[in-house]
């Protein structure tokens, strides 16, 4: 090949990095790996000691809700009811007033029934009957 030609094809793909900054590249990514490695290592990599989602225990939220004082948003997240629901309880409570008891929210709201309020009784807080309330 002549070298004209052979300079030309050298300018035409010059590199983009010198090679000094190829090597001092090259140092970091190296070093870097063997940081990852070394703390990998020390965490307990091959004995398997790493957190996994796989082994880790599942953890739970208990929550209480009121029914005469909950909005809506709050009563959408118990089992079974959804926005709709939730809407139609808090609709009741405003129009007839306060739920006496559990069973007076099946009642009154369409679209619970029995299996419903068994499912979510026991994320609802006690009503309050006439004999747990003080008297004047």
């Amino acid at each position: 090949m002549p070298k004209k030609r052979q300079r030309d094809l050298s300018e035409r793909f010059r590199p983009l990095l010198r090679r000094a900054d190829q090597a001092a590249l090259a140092a970091v990514v190296f070093t870097s790996l063997v940081a990852m490695g070394g703390y990998w290592w020390t965490s307990g990599g091959f004995q398997g000691r790493l957190i996994e989602i796989d082994r880790a225990e599942p953890q739970t939220a208990e929550f209480i809700v009121d029914v005469n004082r909950a909005d809506w948003p709050e009563l959408a997240q118990l089992p079974g009811i959804g926005e709709t629901l939730a809407k139609r309880i808090v609709e009741a409570r405003i129009t007839d007033g306060p739920f006496r008891d559990h069973e007076d929210v099946r009642q009154r709201v369409r679209g619970i029934g029995p299996k419903t309020l068994q499912k979510i009784r026991p994320y609802l807080a006690p009503i309050a009957d006439d004999t747990m309330v003080a008297g004047p």
